[in-house]
């Protein structure tokens, strides 16, 4: 193709606005806060809010990483782009390969918990609304992200702001609420161990919660996808991936700490996602009609995630398209809004295929933790060849920057954080607090491995056939003229 036919993705579109919330509303704060971090309640009790402080200090050391390969490497490839310049192209290709095939189905699992949200909660209000009618509104929000990704970065980018917004501003709200009414309740002894759940005392309650709480940090590198398109990318993705990672990981804890002295630390081991002990059981209880907007923000939050993911699945495949790994049709840009038309539309045929695929053939609960485990255990793998990427790339190519602590002591520590989280994202025993997996939620570790397979035989292939593409994953567009980042022909 030619620049003419093919001009590549619109150059400075969005600023660092848009750029921060690409990556806060791929971590769903409010989803995570009413259905995610509460899981680590079960071994942290009330002293929860600890364990999320250790949580966000772990994933700063990752979050460190990645803002200083995306200052060096802005590519829509980014994590693929990393590992291909930091270790070997062959291994940045593998990354890509799991991390575009993971986040292509990051929008399924959301429009799945979208619609088991929304259904119920409905029947609940008006009992002549099916419980189980959940898939209309899954199919809606497909259609939502799509026309959202159709119309380009700035159309979604924009979208997600807003909306990662609200929902920001909701819990927000009913944390100063929570902490106002708890009133002598509000204690700092949360940030301590003597709230733990039984069972789970001291560090190991605190440790364990925090493996869990660890998972809803995923997606605070989702802005590097977007360097290619914002404003001064070299100091905007930086500042946008440490910006998520540190101000929701802040949001986290304060969330979680109001929650915590209102309900009761020593109560809080009962503390769950449903029911009267949750986000949205407390504030029907207590708060009136708030718990609608509490409500809102959690559906908000899926949409805003499936929209952030749905820009990172569509610029990774096209970045892997333009090397000549992935099939050429994913460069294909809509002349007018410069969106990569043909993943966008291959991205709303998967998120469909596999809602209504698994929805049916199993429930849609058990559809959102399949593929929950599935993206889980891809992304956290991702993030510790990533931190191995920091070291490799400022050892190898840019020695004269490299930084003792920045460069090999955090992408330590980032590895020594995530290795815990993988093992329990896929069910492998290591802690007494790692429950395996049974079917058909089990079955996520053959479909990694089948997928993974498939790449390496890809892999052999280019190997084989077209050695020069592999070199392609690593290479930056950014600093090219925009007329030259289409696709060239390659043997």
């Amino acid at each position: 193709m030619s620049g003419e036919t093919n001009p590549g993705l619109r150059r400075d579109a969005i600023g660092l606005r848009e750029v921060l919330f690409q990556s806060i509303t791929a971590m769903a704060p409010a989803a995570a806060v009413a259905a995610s971090i509460p899981s680590g309640a079960a071994f942290a009790g009330g002293s929860l809010p600890l364990s999320v402080l250790v949580a966000l200090v772990a994933c700063l050391f990752t979050a460190s990483c990645i803002a200083e390969l995306a200052r060096h490497l802005p590519a829509a490839g980014s994590v693929a782009t990393y590992s291909s310049q930091g270790l070997h192209p062959a291994i940045g290709f593998l990354v890509g390969w799991g991390y575009v095939f993971v986040e292509a189905l990051v929008p399924a699992l959301l429009l799945l918990q979208l619609g088991f949200t929304t259904a119920p909660t409905l029947h609940r209000q008006w009992s002549s609304y099916p419980a189980d009618l959940w898939w209309p509104w899954a199919v809606a929000g497909a259609v939502i992200i799509a026309l959202a990704g159709f119309f380009g970065v700035r159309a979604s980018a924009r979208f997600g702001t807003v909306l990662g917004l609200f929902e920001v501003a909701v819990f927000l709200v009913f944390a100063v609420m929570l902490i106002a009414k708890a009133g002598d309740a509000n204690t700092l002894s949360v940030f301590g161990t003597s709230h733990t759940a039984e069972g789970h005392s001291g560090l190991s309650g605190v440790f364990a919660g925090s493996v869990y709480t660890v998972l809803a940090f995923a997606g605070f590198e989702a802005a590097a996808p977007l360097a290619e398109e914002a404003k001064d990318a070299r100091r905007t993705m930086r500042r946008a991936v440490l910006g998520a990672a540190l101000s929701i990981g802040l949001f986290y804890v304060l969330t979680t700490y109001a929650m915590s002295v209102y309900f009761g630390p020593d109560t809080f081991a009962g503390f769950g996602v449903s029911g009267d002990a949750s986000w949205e059981g407390v504030a029907r209880a207590s708060f009136g009609l708030f718990w609608v907007l509490v409500f809102l923000a959690v559906v908000n939050s899926t949409i805003a995630n499936a929209n952030a993911c749905s820009n990172v699945s569509t610029r990774t495949a096209f970045a892997l398209g333009r090397a000549g790994v992935f099939p050429r049709p994913f460069t294909r840009i809509h002349p007018r809004h410069r969106s990569p038309v043909v993943g966008v539309a291959v991205q709303f045929v998967v998120a469909l295929a596999a809602v209504l695929g698994l929805g049916f053939g199993y429930d849609p609960v058990t559809a959102f933790y399949l593929l929950a485990t599935v993206i889980v255990t891809v992304v956290i793998g991702v993030y510790i060849v990533v931190n191995l990427a920091c070291v490799g790339y400022f050892l190898r190519r840019r020695r004269d920057s490299f930084n003792p602590v920045l460069h090999l002591l955090f992408p330590l520590l980032g590895i020594a954080a995530f290795v815990p989280a993988l093992l329990t994202a896929a069910g492998i025993p290591a802690f007494d607090f790692v429950s395996e997996l049974t079917p058909p939620v089990s079955y996520a570790g053959p479909v990694v491995g089948v997928w993974m397979v498939i790449g390496i035989l890809v892999l052999a292939v280019l190997v084989r056939r077209h050695p020069g593409r592999l070199a392609e994953t690593g290479r930056i567009h950014l600093d090219e003229p925009e007329e030259n980042t289409s696709p060239r022909p390659r043997p």
